[in-house]
């Protein structure tokens, strides 16, 4: 699954418009490496969003391959405290 989308179905970011800019901005890492919304996502790599004055951490645990319903939504991901 692509990041953006991941992003978007994990509810992360709220829009996938929204998650392919904050992408192409490079302010969304994967793995520590910079990402582009294309960037294909496995069961295990490391998510990093920077946001304003913090950076979060997520850990994909499972890929759908699908729209999720918002109560599933969080089982998608692990929060990493840095």
């Amino acid at each position: 699954m692509r990041l953006d989308k991941f992003l978007k179905v994990s509810r992360l970011i709220k829009r996938r418009t929204t998650a392919n800019d904050v992408c192409s901005s490079a302010r969304v890492f994967v793995n520590n490496n910079p990402s582009k919304p294309a960037k294909q996502l496995k069961v295990g790599d490391v998510i990093s969003i920077e946001y304003k004055n913090m950076i979060k951490s997520y850990k994909v645990l499972i890929i759908p391959t699908g729209n999720v319903p918002v109560q599933e939504a969080q089982t998608l991901y692990e929060e990493i405290s840095d």
